[in-house]
């Protein structure tokens, strides 16, 4: 350990050489922001901060309260990231065509993310990006998602006859893996046609978990100043672990992509007479105005990152709407009443059927204001702009913190109250366009938020016709805001079957 921190300081020691004018300067327009908490040279303000934890939420909403529009941390000793959380603060952000992070020497939070989904379209910046973005646009289409509302509900069936044998015992039941492994189940059939048969061959189902420590390993390492270095994060026991399940990771995306290739097994220039392609005949049949397609790493990289995201989001939202739900019979009970007149008799919903899901859609999106599915993002600036009323020079790493804006008390009335009378089409035009983001907005808003709203409104209102849901009074929620927001320890509510 002596040499490992003899290390450490002889490179601190290094970049503050190398970069002590700057460092001046970033002190001289950093000081003009409020601070979280006293500065130390080692840790910056990371010492005082709880963890990503209920008690590091609470931690930080007392920063909100106070300052209103931003604050700044210090992760160690020279790397400032100012926090926004307001509408005024976090617009000239979302309107410029900053990027994600990225580090040189010291690994910004999106680089640690780099050996699992590669530089797909969450990570990567500038011309790959927005090449990138323009050749799957497509994939979300009106035509493609149309088809998927029978997958939604195919796999819900499979989810509700499992949470019908498991509510038959009478206990509380962690719903968190059955809606987890739903999503699973429906990002593999509807993006890439492939039916692991994960809700019910328990074998099928690692890559779920496999996820959940991904994240928890990643989110980790951005409280740790000395693993902010490749060479030295690789050689301890959570990097080598880390890239471990990388590689796990990477061999089922392999599988899933060589799955599709041998199940076409014909030329790609019939694939793209199709009416009806997913995801991944887009990503195999991609092509940009110079006629050259993606390579192979990069097809990977945009199927690890659909995985994850893909399902992963949309069962944190799920999962924490059906909590809300449980806590609220009332609304509940609205639900039930509105997807029972809109089946009118009929089993399964229809496409025409989604919009008439009015009350469904309100609950989803109160819930999704309280605990937004990615709680937490990151822009670096690319020109000066102003926030604050102070000057931000450009290359500034700037935090918008969803969770904090969707709670900032100085622009949401009782902001922990579940109201989804918020969303009723009279008030929600009153809302200020950034003021509730949880798909985030501007150039780099959630390319698959429309796909993710049906599902979504889909699962909750079937599971909601079926079963009757209240909350376990002995299991207290602690909400784990790690790369997803995800309830610590699982999400625990008592089912029962409507009569």
């Amino acid at each position: 350990m002596l040499i490992f921190y003899t290390l450490l300081a002889v490179v601190l020691f290094y970049v503050f050489i190398k970069k002590r004018k700057a460092l001046i300067e970033y002190n001289k327009t950093f000081a003009k922001f409020p601070i979280s908490t006293k500065f130390r040279w080692i840790t910056g303000t990371l010492h005082d901060f709880p963890g990503f934890n209920e008690e590091g939420l609470e931690y930080l909403l007392e920063r909100a309260k106070k300052n209103c529009y931003c604050h700044c941390e210090w992760l160690g000793p020279v790397t400032p990231v100012l926090y926004v959380y307001h509408p005024e603060s976090v617009r000239p952000v979302f309107k410029s065509s900053a990027g994600k992070p990225r580090g040189y020497f010291l690994a910004s939070p999106y680089d640690m993310g780099i050996r699992w989904l590669g530089e797909g379209l969450v990570l990567t910046n500038g011309e790959r990006w927005a090449r990138n973005r323009r050749l799957l646009t497509p994939a979300f289409h009106f035509d493609i998602l149309k088809p998927y509302l029978s997958i939604y509900q195919t796999c819900t069936d499979i989810m509700m006859d499992k949470l019908t044998n498991v509510c038959k015992k009478g206990e509380p039941i962690n719903i968190y893996p059955l809606i987890n492994l739903d999503a699973l189940d429906v990002i593999l059939r509807c993006a890439f046609s492939y039916e692991s048969n994960c809700q019910i061959d328990s074998s099928n189902n690692y890559y779920s978990t496999l996820i959940t420590d991904l994240q928890r390993l990643w989110i980790g390492r951005t409280l740790k100043p000395y693993h902010f270095i490749d060479l030295f994060y690789k050689f301890s026991a959570d990097g080598k672990k880390f890239h471990k399940l990388c590689e796990d990771a990477h061999k089922f995306a392999e599988e899933v992509i060589e799955k599709r290739k041998r199940q076409l097994d014909i030329k790609l220039e019939e694939v793209s007479k199709r009416k009806i392609k997913d995801f991944l005949d887009i990503l195999l049949i991609a092509r940009d105005e110079d006629g050259k397609g993606l390579s192979p790493l990069e097809i990977r990289n945009e199927v690890d990152t659909f995985l994850f995201e893909g399902h992963d989001t949309t069962a944190s939202g799920m999962t924490f709407a059906l909590y809300e739900l449980a806590k609220h019979p009332e609304y509940q009970e609205k639900v039930y009443e509105e997807v029972v007149r809109v089946l009118d008799g009929r089993e399964h919903l229809e496409w025409n059927d989604l919009p008439k899901l009015e009350v469904t859609t309100k609950c989803i999106k109160e819930s999704l204001r309280l605990h937004p599915s990615v709680p937490y993002i990151e822009r670096e600036t690319v020109e000066e702009c102003s926030i604050d009323g102070q000057t931000v020079p450009a290359g500034t790493r700037v935090a918008i913190h969803l969770w904090l804006l969707h709670h900032n008390p100085h622009i949401w009335e009782n902001p922990d109250e579940f109201n989804p009378e918020r969303f009723n089409p009279d008030n929600q035009v009153k809302l200020d366009p950034f003021q509730y983001v949880p798909f985030a907005a501007g150039q780099r808003n959630c390319i698959g938020q429309n796909f993710a709203m049906n599902e979504m409104k889909t699962t909750i209102s079937r599971i909601i016709q079926k079963f009757k849901l209240s909350v376990d009074a002995n299991k207290k929620v602690r909400r784990l805001p790690v790369v997803t927001m995800q309830a610590e320890g699982g999400m625990f509510l008592n089912v029962t079957l409507r009569k």
